[in-house]
């Protein structure tokens, strides 16, 4: 059975309008997570409060930010920060307070005991100062700093 013209008419864009769609929205979704969510893990170093960065496909390892001074943690935790959520939030040492991973990994800004932590995939800052990544490395936070 053929298909009327004015159907036809109607039918064979909308198919290619919806290849197109699904072509391009798995294209851009790809480009958005393919660096994957930064991984931080709040634990304790020496019984210090300390953070545990990694973001492996920017080959980012056990960046380690240690809080010296401040009361150890009860637990260890690990966050991923992969899906959007409001902010602010808790996280164990304080409050996440931007959070942008539409692509990622993002930016994420966290206040831990008074300090401002910021993740970006070119640099990390901490209380306005920037860092150059490197991974392996320990950094105290406060030590030396002004809150």
């Amino acid at each position: 059975m053929k298909l009327p013209a004015t159907l036809r008419l109607f039918i064979f864009p909308f198919v290619i309008a919806l290849a197109i769609y699904v072509v391009s929205y798995s294209g851009i979704e790809h480009r958005r997570t393919r660096d994957g969510p930064w991984q931080i893990t709040f634990t304790n170093v020496s019984g210090s409060p300390a953070l545990v960065i990694n973001e492996p496909k920017l080959n980012l390892a056990n960046i380690t930010l240690t809080f010296p001074g401040e009361p150890p943690p009860a637990t260890n935790s690990v966050m991923i920060f992969d899906p959007p959520r409001p902010v602010p939030f808790d996280v164990p040492f304080g409050q996440c307070v931007f959070l942008d991973t539409t692509f990622q990994p993002g930016t994420i800004v966290l206040n831990l005991f008074g300090h401002e932590i910021q993740l970006l995939p070119r640099v990390l800052t901490i209380d306005k100062q920037e860092h150059a990544w490197e991974s392996g490395t320990t950094t105290p936070v406060g030590h030396g700093q002004a809150k």
